[in-house]
C-alpha cells in the first residue's frame, strides 16, 4: 500500500512538471493526452490526480496564484487603500500576462455581483478564482469605505479588467509592455484632464 502511494506521490509530480512544460508552450489549450505521453502515463492515470482540465490547470497555476494572495496580505497593511489595490491588480495583471493559461483558466471564473463580499463559503471550491477573491476583497473593501474607488465596484469587474487586458495583449510583440500600458490607461482615463464625459 505505502509502495502505491509513493507510486501516486510520484506520477502526480511528474504529470504536473510535465504539465507545466505544456501549458507554458501551449497555453489552457494544453492536450492532456500529450501531458500523459510525455509524463509516461495513461490518460487515466493524468484523469485520476486532476479529473478535468480546469482542475490541472489550477494546480498548474497554484504557486503563482498563491503568491498573489501573500501580495494582497502585505498590501493589506499599506497606509493607502487606492493605492494598496491597484498595485495588486497590477500584479495581477502582469501574471496573467506572463503566465500564459493564467488568464484562461480565471475566465472560468463566475460572476461575484455583490461588491467586496467574500466568497460564498467553503464550498466555492478553492479554484483560482475564489481563492484571488478571498484574498483581494479585503483590500477592495477598504478602497471602498474610503471611497477610493467607485461605489458597486465587484471583485469581479477587477478580475475581469486584468483578464481582458491578458487576452488582449498576449499575442502583442511585447505582451507586458502593451499590458502596462493598457492598464494606466484604465485606471487614468482617456481624458487628459478630470473633465466630466459628455453626455449621450
Amino acid at each position: 500500500m505505502t509502495g502505491q502511494r509513493s507510486d501516486a506521490r510520484r506520477n502526480y509530480s511528474r504529470i504536473l512538471a510535465v504539465a507545466e512544460a505544456e501549458v507554458a508552450r501551449h497555453g489552457a489549450a494544453a492536450s492532456l493526452e500529450q501531458v500523459a505521453r510525455t509524463a509516461g502515463v495513461g490518460s487515466a492515470t493524468v484523469r485520476r490526480h486532476f479529473p478535468t482540465r480546469q482542475a490541472l490547470l489550477e494546480a498548474v497555476f497554484q504557486e503563482r496564484i498563491q503568491a498573489l494572495c501573500e501580495r494582497a496580505d502585505q498590501l493589506s497593511r499599506a497606509d493607502d487603500s487606492r493605492v494598496a489595490l491597484l498595485d495588486w491588480l497590477h500584479d495581477l495583471v502582469r501574471y496573467a500576462v506572463s503566465a500564459r493559461g493564467l488568464a484562461d483558466v480565471l475566465t472560468y471564473e463566475p460572476p461575484t455581483d455583490v461588491p467586496a463580499v467574500e466568497p460564498a463559503d467553503a464550498q466555492a471550491q478553492h479554484s483560482c478564482g475564489a481563492v484571488l477573491e478571498s484574498a483581494a476583497t479585503p483590500l477592495l473593501r477598504r478602497a471602498l469605505r474610503d471611497e477610493a474607488v467607485r461605489p458597486g465596484v465587484t471583485f469581479h469587474d477587477l478580475l475581469t479588467l486584468a483578464v481582458g487586458i491578458a487576452l488582449a495583449t498576449e499575442h502583442h510583440a511585447e505582451p507586458a509592455v502593451q499590458a502596462d500600458r493598457l492598464f494606466t490607461l484604465t485606471v487614468e482615463g482617456l481624458s487628459p484632464s478630470p473633465r466630466p464625459l459628455p453626455r449621450p
